[in-house]
């Protein structure tokens, strides 16, 4: 039987969405909306960080306390929450970086255009 503990990384996780979703839609960051951009982004992130950590796994530098995983895992034991934070994470910082960058430039600090994507 499975105990709110268990979800509590994704619940994280989750909040932290929630919690950065008014820069896309009320500074207008445009993260979300430039798709391409933002899977360019997160993959080499994705790619790099869970070799990192299945290596860490199998070398059996560090584990994952099940009582705050769900058990749902990837292949070499990786914890689905641990590829998901390797998403969320990036999006939340994108989300932020791109919130400032529309603040400044709409205070007459930055460039007046936005970067290609």
């Amino acid at each position: 039987m499975r105990t709110i503990d268990q979800f509590q990384y994704l619940l994280l996780l989750a909040g932290c969405l929630l919690i950065t979703l008014p820069l896309e839609l009320i500074l207008g960051a445009r993260v979300y909306r430039r798709a391409r951009a933002l899977i360019f982004a997160l993959v080499p992130v994705v790619i790099i960080f869970s070799i990192w950590d299945i290596v860490g796994i199998l070398r059996d530098h560090w584990s994952y306390n099940p009582r705050f995983v769900t058990g749902w895992q990837l292949m070499f034991g990786m914890p689905i929450e641990e590829l998901t934070f390797f998403v969320v994470v990036p999006i939340c910082g994108l989300l932020t970086y791109a919130a400032v960058g529309q603040v400044l430039r709409r205070l007459g600090f930055g460039s007046a255009q936005e970067p290609d994507a």
